[in-house]
């Protein structure tokens, strides 16, 4: 046994590898007391051959025994060890694992181990993914859980607790719908009556608010073993779970990333982007979403790069989009309205001056400024139930076209910082269709105005007929193109 560490387990791992470790259970004395299939398709022993036996027996030597014994006294104190050790196959041949021992709690203030190996030298690993499950083994804060076949707690690590805020003493005795939420532990069971009927293993994610981020629904992955006796016969369930919050958000960014490709920047109509974008914020990110330019814009008109404050004044936006959860609240004049002039000291103004993002995880609507300014639309947004908004300029070519504006009322978690990164990315790809719909204005009104000079400005039919002209556009949905005609 070789490269032990037992320094904090802070990593935040997926459980993509776990079903493929080995576990088993053993006593204070190192006596297997619980086997799993994986265990056996992993080092080739059954339960008959290793329950009741000590783990000793698949070390190679009796050298790697002695050091075990030792390893196992010295490292008792701190509840977890972990590294690389050499294990020896049923068939005779030595595989190297990593290694992972958990201490876990019982109600009769007793003590077991759980022991966690996985293959590290298997020719079926490529060699980006072997340091992935060894991290998955010796660093990533796994709680751990052991359910009997009534599925009632009988053995949790320290790590549970931190999961999801319920203490041991709680859990002994009783199922899982005493520390979650009854839909996510009815969905948890199902899976445990199946991994005890067919021995498999299995992995499920569910949800939770663990207790030091109760305002955040967290996202949890757990394994689950069946463990057998020395007959084969079902002891119980263990669950091994981690955290994959991370993981899951990464994967609903991607999602709302992959349909703002297809769904923003449809057309070369600025209003319809605009429009495109709220819509698509909606329920997706955020429960509200507006969208506003500034008023020359929408006209084909270019802002300058630099939006001019000396007049203390904000520039007037024309709003091109809203949407919201709520249909009654797009009556709202705030949402409604054409024309909008932001109050200079308001979050809305210090964004477009700055070309900076704005992040309130909590509205504040009782105070500042603004509020006294505009007591009308203030209550209109605290009637909304808005609780918390982000604010974000759309910028193109070092310019800021407007703003888009995103905000929760009936979901209850506040937006994070991971919100505000996607909501910017949605709004840089907005913003990348608004520009060429900007540049497409503005060709377009530069040849209908080319096109309409190029009219004879007087034209003369004689004494006895009357001569008119106009432009005839080749293309009537886009007006260019064509030439004149004469009556």
């Amino acid at each position: 046994m070789t490269n032990t560490d037992h320094t904090p387990l802070a990593e935040p791992v997926s459980l993509r590898e776990m079903p493929d470790a080995a576990i088993a259970m053993i006593d204070a004395e190192g006596t297997v007391v619980g086997w799993t299939h994986a265990a056996q398709e992993l080092v080739g022993y059954s339960p008959r051959e290793m329950v009741g036996r000590s783990v000793t027996h698949m070390l190679p030597s009796s050298d790697d025994a002695l050091r075990a014994s030792a390893y196992a006294e010295e490292f008792r104190a701190h509840g977890s060890w972990s590294g690389t050790v050499a294990v020896r196959h049923r068939h005779g041949h030595t595989l190297t694992m990593a290694l992972r021992v958990s201490l876990l709690w019982g109600q009769d203030a007793g003590t077991r181990w759980l022991v966690s190996v996985t293959d590290i030298g298997s020719s079926s690993l490529g060699a980006a993914d072997g340091p992935v499950r060894e991290s998955l083994l010796a660093r990533a804060p796994i709680g751990i859980a052991v359910h009997d076949s009534q599925l009632r707690c009988t053995w949790v690590n320290d790590a549970m607790e931190r999961h999801d805020g319920t203490p041991r003493d709680r859990r002994f005795g009783r199922r899982l719908q005493d520390s979650l939420p009854a839909v996510e532990a009815e969905a948890l069971e199902v899976v445990m009556r199946q991994v005890l009927k067919s021995g498999t293993t299995m992995v499920h994610e569910y949800r939770a608010w663990p207790p030091a981020d109760r305002r955040r629904e967290h996202a949890f992955s757990a394994t689950f073993f069946c463990l057998q006796g020395a007959d084969g016969t079902p002891l119980g369930v263990c669950s091994m779970t981690v955290d994959v919050t991370g993981n899951r958000r990464a994967r609903e960014r991607l999602a709302i990333l992959s349909e703002a490709s297809t769904r923003i920047g449809s057309s070369l109509d600025l209003m319809q982007t605009g429009q495109e974008l709220a819509e698509l914020a909606v329920p997706l990110l955020a429960d509200h979403a507006i969208v506003d330019l500034l008023e020359s814009v929408p006209f084909g008109v270019e802002p300058s790069a630099r939006i001019d404050t000396t007049t203390g004044r904000p520039p007037l936006l024309r709003r091109v989009g809203a949407a919201s959860i709520d249909l009654g609240l797009l009556e709202f004049p705030w949402a409604r309205e054409e024309v909008i002039r932001p109050f200079p000291t308001s979050l809305f103004a210090t964004a477009l001056r700055t070309g900076t993002s704005y992040l309130e995880p909590v509205l504040d609507s009782h105070s500042g400024p603004w509020v006294a300014s505009d007591p009308e639309r203030t209550q209109q947004v605290r009637d909304s139930g808005i609780h918390s908004l982000m604010v974000v300029p759309i910028r193109a070519r070092r310019c800021v076209l407007g703003l888009a504006v995103f905000g929760r009322s009936v979901e209850q978690t506040p937006f994070q910082e991971d919100d505000l990164l996607l909501a910017e990315e949605l709004v840089t790809r907005a913003a990348l269709s608004l520009d060429n719909a900007l540049r497409y204005a503005r060709e377009r009104a530069a040849a209908l105005t080319l096109q309409r000079n190029l009219l004879p400005h007087r034209v003369q039919g004689g004494a006895a007929v009357e001569v008119a002209t106009r432009y005839v556009p080749a293309d009537m949905d886009h007006g260019v193109g064509g030439g004149t005609g004469s009556t």
